[in-house]
C-alpha cells in the first residue's frame, strides 16, 4: 500500500512523534535513527534529511513533546479568575499526581542532557518558559493582594524543583511515596510560599 504524500511540516511531526514514542520505549542513549525510521517504514537517509544527527532529533523530539504541555499550562495560567486559582490548578496539573508531561520522557531527559549539549539546551529553555510562567501570575497575585510573596522567581524554582524532586521518587521507586502524600506536600509548599493557610487552597477551587 502505497504510502501518503505528506508536505515537509507533516512529515516533521511524525517524525518527531515517532521519535518521542521510541524514546519512551528505548530510552535515549538506547535509541536510533533506525528504530525511528522503521517504526514509520520510512528509511534512515528521510529522518537524517530532517533532522541531520541522532542528537538533533532527540532535541527536537523533547521539544515538541513539551509544546503541548507548555501550551496547557498557558491556558490554565490565563483563565479568568483569581492568581491563586489558576496556581492552584497549574500546580495540581504539573504535579507527578496530575496529567502533565510524562515523567519517564523527561526523566530520561534530564540524565541524557548532561552528555548532549543540543538537549540541555532545549530543556534549559523548556524549564526557563515553565518557571517564568508560574513567575509571573504569582507577582499578578501580590499585585492584586491575594498574597504575599517576596520573592516570585525564588517560589517558583523552588516549587518546581518539589515536584521534579517527587516525580523521580513516584517514577524511579514506586512505592517510595504515596500519590495522596506527594499531592498534601505540593500543597503545603504552594500555601507556604504565599503565606497563606493550606485551607485557602481548598477555598480556590
Amino acid at each position: 500500500m502505497a504510502r501518503v504524500r505528506l508536505s515537509v511540516a507533516e512529515r516533521r511531526e511524525e517524525l518527531l512523534r515517532a521519535a518521542v514514542e521510541q524514546i519512551e520505549a528505548r530510552g535515549v542513549s538506547a535509541v536510533r535513527i533506525a528504530d525511528v525510521a522503521s517504526a514509520l517504514g520510512v528509511s534512515n537517509a528521510l529522518v537524517l534529511y530532517h533532522f541531520a544527527t541522532k542528537e538533533k532529533l532527540v532535541a527536537a523530539a523533547f521539544a515538541h513533546a513539551a509544546e503541548g504541555d507548555l501550551a496547557r499550562l498557558r491556558r490554565l495560567l490565563g483563565r479568568r479568575t483569581t492568581a491563586l486559582r489558576r496556581l492552584r490548578a497549574a500546580v495540581r496539573w504539573y504535579a507527578p499526581t496530575g496529567q502533565a508531561k510524562g515523567w519517564r520522557l523527561w526523566i530520561e531527559g534530564w540524565a541524557a542532557a548532561l552528555r548532549e549539549p543540543a538537549l540541555q539546551e532545549v530543556t534549559r529553555d523548556l524549564d526557563r518558559q515553565w518557571k517564568a510562567a508560574l513567575a509571573e501570575v504569582i507577582e499578578q497575585g501580590v499585585a492584586a493582594d491575594e498574597f504575599r510573596c517576596p520573592d516570585p522567581t525564588g517560589t517558583a524554582l523552588r516549587l518546581t524543583a518539589l515536584l521534579d524532586g517527587l516525580a523521580v521518587q513516584l517514577t524511579s521507586y514506586p512505592g517510595a511515596v504515596s500519590r495522596a502524600r506527594a499531592q498534601q506536600w505540593a500543597d503545603e509548599a504552594l500555601a507556604r510560599e504565599l503565606g497563606l493557610e493550606r485551607k485557602a487552597l481548598t477555598t480556590a477551587r
